[in-house]
C-alpha cells in the first residue's frame, strides 16, 4: 500500500460523513507523517493506541563481516527507528 492508496481509502470513507477531498486528507496524512518524523528524529517515543509504538533505539558497536570477503568489519554504534505494533494489532495479522 502506498501513501495513495491510503490517501484514498481514508478520504472514501469520510466522503460520505464530511466531504473531505482527497486534497484535504493528503494534507492531513502528511502532516500526521511529518510529525512522526520530527519526533523521531528528535528521540521521542510515540505510541498509538491500538495500532503501535514508534522510537528510536541505540544499536551497540558490534563486530560483522564482509560478505564479499568474509572479512571481520566493526559496524559503529547507530540509532534505528523501529516500531513495535499493538497487541491487538498483532492478534488480526496472526488470524
Amino acid at each position: 500500500m502506498t501513501k495513495a492508496d491510503l490517501v484514498s481509502g481514508i478520504a472514501e470513507s469520510l466522503q460520505n460523513e464530511h466531504d473531505l477531498t482527497k486534497k484535504q486528507v493528503a494534507a492531513v496524512v502528511n502532516q500526521f507523517f511529518d510529525e512522526v518524523r520530527q519526533a523521531m528524529i528528535a528521540h521521542k517515543h510515540i505510541e498509538i493506541r491500538g495500532f503501535g509504538t514508534f522510537k528510536v533505539v541505540e544499536r551497540n558497536r558490534r563486530k560483522a563481516r564482509n560478505p564479499h570477503t568474509g572479512e571481520p568489519v566493526m559496524v559503529p554504534k547507530r540509532h534505528v527507528p523501529v516500531f513495535k505494533p499493538s497487541k491487538a494489532v498483532k492478534e488480526k495479522v496472526a488470524r
